[in-house]
């Protein structure tokens, strides 16, 4: 189903599924426009289009209007052939277009049959997909909203709505949709966005409540001898902040407090190491560990580190995820029930319900921005009360962190490890394209593998955007064949992905074309170049995260952005490799995408909130939030049931 490539599943996606802007709709007058001004023109068609067919399945229309107020001007229309039976004589029309005053004609990149309707209106945009307009769109999210908006649940308690003098749900909803003027439009933004950070608050507040009511947890005694031990036996030597928060993490195991902490570090850091030491400490002091990761690849690409540092050790060390046989599942449900195993690593699979741990001490969940919040604390819950670690190689504003994480102690390593290498970067227009496929070409006769991004998967009539199929027939035909490409994206299903992304890292594949869904934390040593085209489209953070899947190795690694606008902002990315520098200018430049990295099925993605433009409602609704959840009056108890029940992911 079309809505599904969308994901909208149901009324409440299809009512939520938000414009992502708004057209001013107003007639020009041609008289007082400029060389290359966009124009909005009506009128009628004054002679029988021509079509004029060109190379590669491309096509031309031209024909002569007469607008509204007289004047004939010229059309030309690129790839509509379709549109010539709708275009007879006398046809009246709406052109929205650019104006080439000197030769009178508009190129249009839209044409509508019949006249706008008198004076100004705003027009929502919406994320289409092919075979499903903005258009089309506007018209089944309204039908739904006219059927069932009265039926679509309001989160936001009424003494708030009250307190605030909110817009009631379905009216915000129907003004987003349809906005009658500038003013209203941000009336109803202000509260749907209000709604959504305050479930979200609601939420993290609800867990926060949750673990002061825990028990404490059970001081580990720390072997610290046999830990230096294996500290010495690696083959470099921890940096100043490894070493820092290797103590801070120590020193909670130790305690009878429950270990409640974030890690986090800039990519490459070194944080898995400081995990699996911790992991080795636990296990030392008589507990299990558990380690979930966000996919296979990612489980697998751990399962084999670990096991390579411990050789030396008499630790015994299991893979869980999905794919193993069922056979293979049932025998390891039974020695970790008995307490047979030391240290297991895995996927989704480590909380099925079938799954019980004897003696869990440690929970280390990777790149936990991921995960759902209750996907996390469940495995948590599988133990007693083991101690938390979550890492992140997103590094955030620390007033950030303290607002949403406020309920963990946040370590942080700044430093990278030395031998690590600058990625060095570029900044390329469109214009210098055959650059850039000279540098790669130079990449790839040294055996070296290369990330190629495009920000959408598919052609979309609302957007010029590069595709990723788009991609891989140009780079196809830029390379005639010499080297294996093949395209990964978030629409296939995780064992395709778990598939192509192993035969990338086996250099079966040299270059691989994807979305921002390239695996946060994979680590492919021999991929010594990453191009991101359109890459005004994505913010600074997403951009230095995928930035961050080259320069793996001590190999020299470089980023190429490809950009015509938006220039100024991208030249940071050529002018530091420092995370949270980048985190902190994404903030202050408010720029496009996520400042928590690449939008993943985690706890970050908002439909139409945005952390960095409406942090002072985020605030707001923290307090607001804790304030309903300890209130005690019975009327408010199924309203706070409702919103627990819809943060349960996955």
């Amino acid at each position: 189903m079309l809505l599904n490539k969308l994901n909208i599943y149901s009324v409440l996606d299809l009512t939520t599924h938000f414009p992502y802007r708004y057209d001013l709709i107003k007639r020009s007058d041609l008289k007082s426009c400029n060389e290359e001004d966009k124009v909005i023109i009506d009128g009628k068609v004054d002679s029988i289009p021509i079509l004029i067919r060109l190379k590669n399945n491309l096509n031309k229309m031209n024909f002569r209007l007469t607008t509204s107020d007289g004047n004939i001007v010229g059309v030309s229309i690129f790839n509509r052939a379709f549109l010539k039976k709708s275009l007879e004589v006398g046809t009246s029309i709406t052109v929205f277009g650019k104006f080439e005053k000197q030769k009178n004609i508009i190129v249009a990149s839209e044409i509508r049959v019949g006249l706008l309707p008198k004076g100004e209106r705003i027009e929502p945009v919406y994320h289409g997909t092919v075979g499903l307009n903005s258009k089309t769109l506007s018209s089944l999210i309204n039908n739904a909203l006219m059927d069932y908006g009265n039926d679509l649940e309001d989160y936001i308690p009424k003494y708030l709505i009250e307190k605030y003098n909110f817009l009631n749900k379905k009216t915000a909803l129907n003004i987003v949709h349809n906005p009658p003027s500038y003013d209203k439009l941000k009336e109803a933004r202000i509260r749907l966005k209000y709604e959504e950070l305050f479930c979200f608050m609601t939420k993290i507040n609800y867990l926060k409540l949750k673990n002061k009511t825990r028990e404490n947890g059970i001081a580990k005694t720390i072997n610290y001898e046999a830990l230096d031990k294996l500290i010495s036996t690696l083959p470099f030597k921890l940096t100043e902040d490894q070493d820092k928060v290797l103590t801070e993490i120590l020193d909670d195991l130790s305690s009878s407090n429950r270990m409640n902490r974030l890690l986090q570090g800039d990519v490459g850091s070194g944080k898995t190491i400081i995990a699996i030491l911790a992991m080795y400490a636990c296990v030392l002091s008589g507990y299990t560990t558990a380690l979930m990761a966000p996919t296979e690849i990612l489980a697998n690409q751990h399962y084999n580190n670990i096991k390579n540092l411990l050789k030396g050790t008499n630790i015994k060390i299991e893979l869980l995820t999905g794919s193993i046989t069922k056979a293979k599942k049932d025998e390891i449900y039974k020695r970790l029930e008995n307490g047979e195993i030391d240290i297991i690593i895995g996927t989704h699979a480590l909380i099925q319900e079938g799954v019980t741990y004897k003696n869990l001490g440690l929970v280390v969940t990777d790149e936990q921005h991921r995960f759902g919040v209750l996907q996390r604390t469940c495995l948590q819950n599988k133990g007693v009360t083991p101690d938390i670690l979550y890492m992140s190689a997103t590094p955030i504003p620390r007033t950030y962190a303290l607002t949403i994480y406020g309920d963990m102690d946040i370590s942080t390593i700044k430093t990278l490890p030395s031998g690590r290498k600058k990625i060095d970067t570029f900044l390329k227009s469109t214009s210098e394209i055959k650059d850039v496929l000279k540098m790669m070409y130079e990449e790839l006769l040294n055996n070296h593998q290369i990330y190629v991004i495009a920000p959408l998967i598919e052609e979309n009539e609302n957007s010029d955007l590069t595709t990723v199929n788009e991609l891989k027939d140009k780079m196809e035909l830029a390379f005639q064949g010499k080297f294996n490409i093949d395209i990964i994206h978030g629409k296939l299903r995780q064992v395709e992905k778990d598939k192509i992304m192993e035969k990338f890292v086996n250099n079966e594949t040299q270059i691989l074309i994807s979305t921002t869904v390239i695996e946060v934390g994979v680590d492919v040593p021999n991929t010594t170049m990453i191009v991101i085209f359109d890459a005004n489209r994505f913010g600074l953070s997403t951009l230095h995260q995928l930035r961050g899947r080259v320069g793996r190795s001590n190999l020299k690694s470089k980023c190429v952005l490809i950009s015509d606008s938006d220039t100024k902002r991208l030249d940071v990315m050529t002018k530091t490799n420092d995370g949270f520098e980048i985190s902190e200018e994404d903030f202050k430049l408010r720029g496009h995408g996520d400042l928590f990295g690449v939008k993943q099925s985690g706890d970050m993605t908002f439909k139409i909130a945005d952390i960095k433009e409406d942090y002072k409602i985020l605030l707001q609704t923290k307090k607001d939030s804790l304030e309903f959840l300890t209130n005690s009056d019975e009327s408010l108890k199924k309203l706070k049931n409702e919103i627990i029940s819809t943060i349960q992911e996955g």
